[in-house]
């Protein structure tokens, strides 16, 4: 008998990415998870609010990538090391915020780099945090909708970065107006992450200094009164077992015919962290898939959830000897990832494969020709020709041009066979019939999302479009308007669901 697919197994793994996603170590969220759940019960809440709390706390942070490239640009190049110093001290008072997080910016660089960014951080940082927040949480309430969570859950992702004063991200919600789960989960969080940083007498003074403030006052008296069994489930040995087992019942099940709606969830949240890879893990699978038809399942299923590692490297374009090293262990990421799950567990070492090349020059284990099966070459012949097709230096490639690059670099490094039945399925890949537009969209506001999801600015969107700029923002409000979002992130996220890339 087929053991049923647990959707707390899908989300406690994509939990694990956004801890990379936010600069923290694996398995946080599912600590802060187990935290949340252990106050919820102090708390007495009605067991309706338990699975609220539950995934709340896992998926905090499922909007991660959403903003990471316009969150790097505020930190001055790396929107991990800024998420980072932010961590312990979100909710705290301005002059304890701000003297973490000030020496974050533009780490590594030079002292004009960093004076720039931290007058650019002081200038405008509220601004764009909020608006950072509002594409994080309108982000993460989309993809937990097609993870099949329900309305409570999605609420409570959406005011999971809001204040009892009313100080909060992205609407200035107080006091009870926070629902409930989201107050337990921000409160949990600041548990979890200052006792691991600071210890315990650190938590006490952050509670009770932010009670009033960020954090719901009662509750926060209730965590100092129950500080150590909360510091318990902080600390717990096991947290992926311990969280899986605590999940509330009833138990959700993922049915087998949703299995690749809940992967490609996985693919949109990692493509979403450079707008220039909008729609990547999705073409990816499709031309793989169509490249080998006896395997399409397998190529089409890893090809979704391949790039998952692709989170913990830093936003920006920005080189260095360590995101470098970052970018090479992304699939190393990834494989430990999907290795924690049953359900995705046996594309994991697949996944893991596909930045190898024949010649042992790949990586992350610089695999040589004889490790690597025929699925694996395919995969690494797909990635690398859509990679070709990611804009770079305002330059585009056409598929054509693409194909030609490859053709070029390929030999000795990707396999003949798979090259080929790549660039064959791109023929058909490129031919796909286009329905009408969903949404009412036009073609131009079609041709103007595009753009915009790719990370375009409305002036660039203008001049490629040979517009005013004045045109570019009446079409991006009427599209947002049209679509029912109000982030680039959102609408990106609509465009691929909808195959408008």
């Amino acid at each position: 008998m087929t053991r049923p697919l647990r959707l707390a197994e899908f989300i406690a793994a994509i939990s694990l990415a956004t801890d990379l996603g936010m600069g923290q170590p694996l398995e946080q969220c599912l600590r802060t998870c187990l935290t949340a759940l252990e106050l919820a019960e102090a708390a007495g809440v009605e067991r309706d609010t338990l699975p609220e709390v539950y995934y709340t706390a896992l998926l905090r942070f499922l909007g991660c990538t959403a903003d990471a490239h316009e969150t790097a640009d505020l930190a001055g190049g790396d929107d991990i090391a800024l998420r980072a110093a932010i961590a312990p001290v979100l909710g705290a008072p301005p002059r304890e915020f701000l003297g973490a997080v000030l020496p974050s910016l533009a780490a590594g660089r030079g002292a004009p780099a960093r004076v720039a960014a931290a007058a650019g951080f002081l200038a405008h940082g509220a601004a764009r945090l909020r608006e950072g927040v509002r594409a994080h949480c309108e982000a993460a309430e989309m993809l937990a909708v097609r993870l099949g969570l329900p309305d409570g859950t999605r609420a409570a992702l959406g005011a999971a970065f809001e204040m009892w004063d009313g100080h909060g991200f992205p609407n200035g919600l107080s006091g009870e107006a926070i629902p409930p789960a989201a107050r337990i989960v921000i409160l949990a969080r600041n548990v979890e992450v200052i006792a691991r940083l600071q210890g315990p007498d650190a938590v006490r003074t952050a509670l009770r200094g932010r009670a009033g403030h960020s954090l719901d006052p009662a509750l926060a008296a209730l965590a100092v009164r129950n500080l150590d069994g909360l510091l318990d489930a902080a600390r717990a040995e096991m947290p992926w077992d311990e969280a899986l087992r605590r999940e509330p019942s009833p138990r959700a099940e993922v049915p087998a015919e949703r299995l690749e709606e809940v992967l490609a969830v996985f693919g949109d949240f990692s493509d979403l962290k450079e707008p220039a890879r909008a729609g990547f893990s999705r073409d990816v699978a499709a031309l793989a898939a169509f490249a080998v038809p006896d395997s399409a399942e397998t190529v089409r299923q890893t090809a979704l959830v391949q790039d998952i590692g692709r989170v913990a490297v830093p936003s920006g374009g920005r080189t260095s000897p360590a995101n470098d090293e970052r970018l090479r262990l992304h699939p190393y990421y990834s494989e430990r990832i999907l290795a924690r799950t049953p359900a995705t567990a046996p594309l994991a070492r697949l996944a893991g494969m596909h930045h190898e090349r024949l010649d042992g020059s790949g990586y992350y284990r610089g695999a040589s020709a004889s490790e690597l099966p025929w699925a694996a070459r395919v995969l690494a012949a797909a990635d690398a020709f859509r990679e070709l097709l990611v804009p770079a230096a305002g330059h585009t490639r056409t598929v054509a041009q693409a194909a030609d690059a490859l053709a070029r670099e390929a030999p000795g490094k990707l396999d003949p066979d798979a090259v080929d039945a790549v660039l064959a399925a791109a023929g058909l890949h490129g031919r796909r019939a286009r329905t009408a537009a969903p949404a009412g969209l036009t073609d131009r506001e079609v041709e103007v999302l595009r753009h915009l999801c790719h990370g375009a600015t409305k002036k660039e969107i203008a001049s490629a479009l040979i517009i005013s700029p004045s045109t570019a923002d009446h079409h991006v409000r009427h599209i947002y308007a049209k679509v029912g979002v109000s982030s680039r992130a959102a609408a990106t996220l609509f465009a691929v669901e909808h195959d408008l890339l």
